[in-house]
This record gives structure tokens, C-alpha cells and sequence, in this order.
């Protein structure tokens, strides 16, 4: 099938591809509801948002993930001393790999397949973070991807406009 002058696609990551949600909540505290864990993990990721914004604002270049995630992490728990403690070293350390290791939307894999053997399209990835990021998730997921481009890569995050045109 012609597709074109459309060889390639690009795709946000974990949003779009990944159920990030679903994959860090096993690993927070047991002794917590899964309510209170989903809108903590919401809370995590939000905080993590907020950074990034912070740093394209500053004019910062992009930090390694996991120190982001680390430092995200705890000023959420610093918000809500009632758990805090159930976060002990082990659980943060478990939390933050957590990001490393995600499951794919259903139907994900199957519709990147799709996209590259029925019409012949490149596809390609485009996530802040880390390329150590990417490719510890992409193990995880079971997700292929014919090129990675990350925040660290490009020297920028998204949504800035300059890394959208660096990946161009």
C-alpha cells in the first residue's frame, strides 16, 4: 500500500504506547488502597511534569530520569506525611526502577506492526527521559521501534518546539 510521501511515524511513548499507570502501582506500598495508590501515581507523575516544565522554563538541559523521578518522588511524599513512612529506602529505589519496566497498551503491538509490514512505515519513539530509559521499556513492553529518540538524546524535553524540530 502507497503511503505517500509519509515513510515514517512518531509516536510519544509512555502516554500513547505504554500504561505507565498500571505498571507503577504494584510496586507502592501494599499496605495502601488502590485509590489512594492511583492518585498518588497520578500526583508522581504530575509533580514530574511540573520539573520538566521548570527546567524548559530555566533554560536547564534535560537530567537523567531516574534523578528526576527521585527527587519528583519524594516531594510528593513530603506532601503527605501520613505515608511517607510506609516509603522506606527499599520501596522509593523500587518505585523509581519502576519506570524502567512497563507493559504496552493492548493493542499497541499490533497496531505498530501494522504500520510498518501492511504499509511500510518507519516507526519511531519520541519520550523524555533517558535512552537507558527507553531501552530497558521497550524490553519490557515487547515493543519495536526502528529508531528511539530521547529528551537526553535531543538535549531537550518535550513539549518544547525545538524538539520536536531536532527529531524533524
Amino acid at each position: 500500500m502507497s503511503t505517500g510521501h509519509i515513510k515514517a511515524v512518531l509516536f510519544d511513548f509512555m502516554g500513547t504506547c505504554l500504561n505507565w499507570h498500571s505498571s507503577i502501582l504494584p510496586v507502592l506500598p501494599s499496605a495502601l488502597s488502590h485509590d489512594v495508590k492511583s492518585d498518588f501515581a497520578l500526583e508522581w507523575r504530575q509533580t514530574y511534569f511540573d520539573a520538566n516544565t521548570a527546567r524548559i522554563s530555566n533554560g536547564d538541559p534535560p537530567e537523567d530520569i531516574d534523578i528526576t523521578h527521585r527527587r519528583t518522588l519524594l516531594a510528593v511524599l513530603d506532601k503527605h506525611p501520613e505515608i511517607k513512612p510506609l516509603f522506606t529506602q527499599d520501596v522509593q529505589e523500587k518505585a523509581v526502577a519502576a519506570w524502567h519496566a512497563q507493559k504496552a497498551w493492548p493493542d499497541v503491538a499490533e497496531a505498530l506492526r501494522k504500520l510498518k509490514e501492511e504499509r511500510g512505515l518507519e516507526i519511531y519513539v519520541h519520550a523524555n527521559g533517558t535512552t537507558r530509559l527507553q531501552l530497558d521499556i521497550v524490553r519490557s513492553s515487547g515493543l519495536k521501534f526502528d529508531m528511539l529518540f530521547s529528551s537526553e538524546l535531543l538535549g531537550c524535553y518535550k513539549p518544547a518546539p525545538e524538539n520536536y524540530r531536532k527529531v524533524l
